[in-house]
């Protein structure tokens, strides 16, 4: 058993073009997962990532902040306590709205393709 501090764990910058922003740090919370990937992205004000899709089911879970989930038919503001399912396949992005920070844990499977659907 592990048990993770998420308050403890190292924020690392994150600076990846699928981002529309500099402002990005991850957290690694469980590395040593052989089966899921979770993760803590925290994004700064108004920098949220571009359109894309995964090869497999996404769960954010968010912890702080206000932001935005979308796909290309639904937009949801979403808030600290909510847990967003996103299908495999499916188009989508996520981040912070203008006036505030945002943070969400992301879970998924290790083995995972990511496919940026957006310049």
């Amino acid at each position: 058993m592990k048990v993770v501090r998420v308050d403890k764990v190292s924020r690392e910058a994150l600076i990846n073009p699928i981002f529309t922003g500099q402002d990005v740090t991850m957290q690694a919370l469980l590395p040593e997962s052989k089966e899921f990937l979770v993760n803590k992205i925290n994004f700064g004000k108004g920098v949220r990532n571009k359109f894309h899709a995964h090869d497999c089911e996404q769960i954010l879970i968010v912890t702080s902040g206000k932001g935005v989930v979308a796909t290309e038919t639904e937009k949801e503001v979403v808030t600290a306590g909510d847990i967003v399912l996103i299908g495999a396949g499916e188009k989508h992005w996520h981040g912070a709205i203008g006036d505030s920070d945002f943070s969400h844990i992301f879970v998924m499977k290790v083995e995972n393709k990511v496919t940026q659907l957006e310049d």
